[in-house]
């Protein structure tokens, strides 16, 4: 279970794996989205009408072959370890862009991956962050789930009113929000997997994680419509590991262990 041992360093290589399915199934699923009028079509209407897209399948194709990845990896690591690795998406991202615009990254883009990479490699080595519970008990997901429920609330009520970037931005948020807690549901789901089928059909983790990622893949394709890739991934990438790191702290006991200028 140490970050840095054997099963840490697959957990992290899954980890990395699922990033880079994400970031090929962003990139397709916005091209498809992009090409759907706004005023058109929206909410279940959009996904019925990017259902007849050959790339918004490869998208999909992608997130749930990632998805399984990172199933796999949180299987096998913390939250701690696996979510933040998910923000490699966006260095991944960079040469999708470059390809598909026929323009080389900036200086500066490449600069930041750079430090995005040194920064994680950093604090998985450093902060070497521990395993805690794998489920707990529904009345510890109460507070949390108040708190996100507001804030999903108040970003899904200002996006209504909204258009283009700023649109994009808000509903990247309720992205994010319902991806994390995906991520931190994956893991009771995948303990109770290897209790049988039975106790996967009857744990309330199945049916909030199935809510969840519905929720979550209904709300990016309407990110991913309303402005480009820049407005909506960085947002969704970066949401989801911060939720689902406070929940692996809050609500099922994982920690980081650094002391002084560990910090």
């Amino acid at each position: 279970r140490d970050s840095v041992g054997p099963v840490g360093v697959l957990a992290a290589g899954l980890a990395l794996v699922a990033a880079a399915l994400f970031a090929v199934a962003a990139a397709a699923q916005q091209r498809a989205a992009a090409r759907v009028p706004a005023d058109g079509s929206r909410g279940l209407r959009l996904v019925g009408t990017l259902a007849r897209t050959p790339l918004w399948w490869v998208g999909t194709v992608g997130d749930s072959v990632g998805y399984v990845a990172q199933a796999a990896a949180l299987g096998l690591g913390s939250l701690l370890l696996v979510q933040p690795l998910l923000v490699t998406t966006l260095v991944w991202a960079l040469p999708l862009q470059s390809w598909w615009s026929r323009r080389p990254p900036r200086a500066t883009d490449v600069a930041w991956a750079l430090a995005l990479v040194v920064a994680l490699g950093t604090f998985v080595v450093v902060g070497e962050p521990t395993a805690g519970l794998d489920r707990a008990p529904w009345e510890r997901w109460l507070p949390a789930a108040a708190v996100l429920g507001t804030v999903v609330a108040a970003c899904a009520v200002a996006a209504a009113a909204r258009r283009g970037t700023t649109r994009a931005v808000l509903l990247a948020v309720v992205t994010g929000v319902a991806y994390g807690v995906v991520a931190a549901l994956t893991k009771g789901v995948v303990d109770a997997l290897g209790e049988g089928l039975f106790a996967l059909l009857t744990t309330w983790e199945t049916y909030a994680l199935a809510g969840a990622a519905i929720a979550g893949t209904l709300v990016q394709q309407s990110a991913f419509q309303a402005a480009g890739l820049q407005a909506s991934l960085p947002v969704i990438t970066v949401g989801e590991p911060v939720v689902a790191v406070l929940l692996g702290m809050v609500v099922l006991d994982e920690q980081v262990r650094a002391d002084g200028a560990e910090w």
